[in-house]
């Protein structure tokens, strides 16, 4: 299906539905629209029984150079009622990555930046090209990268994180593979091949396995190691009882 400003795709075989930010002449900045079209397509992929991984890829030399500042700069004059709107529609898409049953893998190509460094990452998988460049340059506009510093701490160590947001520098994938923000990186030639053959090797896995430790991942985030402990008690014995577990169990014994 093709939107104003993303594409999406899904591969019937494989499961995986492709959501391509499509709007290359301006970078596949954040408008107000195109994060209301990824919403709806993350929402569609994650009902849809045949999608079992969302792949987030963009089309031209950039994978999202952030915010849409024409956008930001009409909002300061609307008021900060708007501000706050634009903010935490942005928001709200970072949070509905985290809580979509489905894992999302973003395959990052030329640069991401700012907002769209923060789209890259907040993704539960993240691939980037060889070539690709990662940053937070904000600051260098007296702004502030407000959001995402809930993904940097997450990802990386607090001096790391304080180093690229303060400094506003980008850095290579081969520096955010060593950070803790990249997954994986690829030869640029063979970026696209690489990632797909990567999100297929996931979809392959067990649909509810997946679902189940996405979710207790990120549930016992920030909890005591005695409530974690007890809620990996939980889905460990939710796990028993679904299909794929009891399928795999029975494949091994007969081994």
């Amino acid at each position: 299906m093709t939107r104003s400003q993303i594409r999406t795709k899904v591969e019937g075989e494989s499961g995986i539905a492709r959501i391509t930010l499509n709007n290359p002449d301006r970078r596949n900045a954040l408008s107000r629209l195109l994060v209301a079209e990824l919403e709806t397509a993350f929402s569609e992929a994650d009902a849809d029984p045949a999608v079992r991984v969302v792949f987030l890829d963009a089309e031209g030399p950039d994978f999202c150079a952030g915010a849409d500042l024409i956008e930001v700069q009409a909002s300061v004059e609307e008021g900060v009622i708007a501000s706050l709107f634009d903010a935490d529609a942005l928001g709200d898409l970072f949070i509905q990555i985290r809580r979509m049953d489905k894992p999302v893998i973003s395959a990052v190509h030329g640069r991401a930046l700012a907002g769209g460094c923060g789209l890259a990452t907040a993704c539960d998988l993240v691939l980037a090209s060889f070539d690709a460049e990662f940053g937070y340059p904000e600051v260098r506009l007296g702004f502030v990268p407000a959001m995402v510093m809930a993904i940097l701490r997450r990802s990386m160590g607090e001096k790391r994180a304080f180093e690229l947001v303060a400094l506003g520098d980008c850095i290579s994938a081969s520096q955010a593979l060593a950070y803790g923000l990249v997954n994986k990186v690829f030869d640029s030639e063979s970026f696209e091949v690489r990632a797909l053959e990567t999100a297929r090797e996931l979809a392959a896995r067990s649909a509810s396995a997946l679902s189940l430790t996405k979710r207790l991942l990120y549930q016992v985030e920030g909890a005591s190691f005695e409530d974690a402990i007890r809620a990996g008690a939980e889905v460990n014995a939710l796990a028993r009882l679904t299909p794929d577990c009891q399928v795999g169990i029975k494949r091994f014994l007969d081994r």
